[in-house]
Order: C-alpha cells, then structure tokens, then sequence
C-alpha cells in the first residue's frame, strides 16, 4: 500500500490487534476519536472497547497501567497524546517499567510500548513540540526508537511491540502526512539497534533521524561536489555504534542533525563514540547542526529554531572544506 506515516502506524496497531489477543490499544482520546492526530482512528470500532479504550487525563496512570498490564503477560501499547506530556510519567519508565528485568533478575519483564508524537513543525503550544529523546537514551533498560519513513515507521512499531522489554516510540509529527511511500501488506519487522544507510557517499558522514533526516536529504541534495553519506539512526538506544564508527572510518568526516537543544542532546554522545573508536580518523571535527538553547518558540518562530537545509548544508561544506 502507499501510506504515509500515520497510516503505516495505523496499520501496524491493525495488525497486531488482530495477531495478538494479548495486544491492547490505550490512551487520551484513542478510542471513540481516534487520537488527536488519528492514528488509531477505526481500531476501537474494530476490536471493542475492552481493547482500545479512552482514558483518564493523567500520563501517569496511562504509563502505570501499562507496566502493571505488561507484568501480568499483557502486550499494551500506551498512547501519550504529545511528547512533552511524559515527563509527569518519566519516574514510571525509571523506576519501574526500565528495571523491572533487573530488580526480578529476569522474572518479570514489561513488554509495553509507549507511543507519542514529538517534535517541532505543527505550530503547536507549550508543551506539545519537545524533543527529549537524549534524556530518555539515558535510561538503562529503555529501548528508544524514532522512524522516519511509513515502512520504517510500521515494521519498527510491530518490532517494538513483541519486544521482550520497555519501548517508547517516538513519532515525528512534523512528517507524519508530508510523504508516502510503498509499505508492504501484513506483518513484517524492521530490527530495533540497527541504523539505515539512506545514502553511500565518501566525503563526509552526516548522521540524523525521525524529522530531520528529511532536512538533511534536503541539504546533501543541494551540495554540488560533496558525497555525503547519510545515515538514519531509527534506535537512539540501543545505539547502532558500529555503523556510525565504520562509516567515520571511511569519509573521516561527520556532521550530526538534530532538532532538540545542542546542550546536552544526543549529537554529544554520538560526538563522544566518535573520538572514542575513531578519533585518529578524523580529518575535521564533528560539526554539530541542532536547535537552540531554548524553549522550541511559537508559531511562525518554530521556521527559525528548527535546522532548515541550508544551515545544514553550511555547516557540511565547513566540514569538507576544514
């Protein structure tokens, strides 16, 4: 089928709803709406309320829920209706849902998915455009996963789902309708921890995912003269770290895209793997392409704090040029 984003998400929920009985659907708004953005529209119509079901307004009760559901055998797939709603949630994956492998010394495990839109683009308000997904990778036991096209977005959910442990899915809401592409029928899987090569390329290694890989396919397509080679993380953790190193090793070269604040964001630790396993490689440094210091702006500001395709084809000419 051709589909964009939100209906390859869409697809996937179909699926194992229908797969598995263990599988269920809930959230603010999921049920009788479809969810703010409707990428459950038609799942509760289809499979009753017992299994997708509206709830409360409180992150903390969804995400709780889902652990305890998850310890019990369940397969739940909790909905946070934007990604700057989780932090009230953030001590359940913390402290319960990550550990709970441990702490048992394998005899429970939390099977849960916890899906939220994130990012900047919308023109949302407060709280609806965050990008915290560095602060999440820091979570022992937590698998962090974002897409970036419908196929990656359907398999990568359905293997998020039948994972053993805790996933949170993070959705990129800025692309969620702006592209389609051919995703296949039924069931398949894309595997969590491994990055996607978008493009080969020999003269610079330019690292992104979720909504700025688009950005920076942009950019490369703008460059004359520069081979780029694109790489698409899809798992911020684990962490894909031998692709990123090999293809260092390669162009000597890395530029790193991301949209949440460059203090503390998730381009520091890929910064950090590379002068770890292939710092005498290096020919220039890792430039770094990010939003700003600050709380993402409103409305029309959101055009400035986002990296747009020139200032990260700047910034990867520097690199080559250095």
């Amino acid at each position: 089928m051709n589909a964009t984003i939100i209906e390859a998400i869409n697809d996937a929920l179909h699926e194992e709803l229908a797969n598995d009985d263990r599988t269920l659907v809930f959230g603010e708004d999921v049920g009788q709406s479809g969810g703010v953005f409707r990428a459950t529209d038609g799942l509760q119509e289809a499979f009753g309320e017992e299994r997708v079901r509206d709830t409360p307004l409180s992150e903390i009760a969804i995400v709780g829920a889902a652990v305890g559901l998850a310890t019990y055998g369940y397969r739940p797939v909790a909905e946070i209706q934007f990604s700057g709603f989780l932090p009230p949630a953030f001590d359940q994956l913390v402290t319960n849902a990550s550990r709970i492998r441990w702490r048992t010394r394998g005899e429970l495990t939390a099977p849960m998915t916890v899906r939220m839109p994130y990012g900047a683009g919308v023109r949302a308000l407060e709280h609806h455009s965050e990008s915290l997904e560095a602060a999440y990778s820091h979570v022992p036991g937590l698998k962090v996963v974002i897409p970036s096209t419908p196929h990656d977005a359907k398999g990568l959910l359905l293997s998020a789902i039948r994972d053993p442990d805790p996933v949170l899915f993070m959705e990129p809401k800025h692309v969620y309708r702006s592209f389609r592409e051919e995703v296949p029928e039924g069931t398949y899987t894309e595997p969590l921890g491994e990055a996607a090569v978008r493009r080969e390329g020999e003269d610079v290694t330019v690292v992104s995912w979720g909504a700025m890989m688009h950005k920076t396919l942009e950019a490369v397509d703008e460059l004359d003269g520069v081979d780029c080679e694109v790489i698409d993380l899809r798992t911020i953790s684990p962490l894909d770290r031998r692709t990123v190193v090999e293809s260092v090793k390669k162009t000597g070269r890395c530029v790193v895209v991301h949209e949440a604040p460059k203090t503390g964001g998730f381009a520091s630790e890929l910064v950090a793997t590379i002068n770890d396993e292939a710092l005498l490689y290096l020919e220039a440094p890792v430039e770094r392409v990010t939003g700003f210091d600050v709380p993402v702006p409103l409305l029309a500001m959101e055009d400035y704090y986002i990296p747009h395709p020139p200032r990260i084809a700047a910034a990867i000419e520097e690199t080559v040029d250095f």
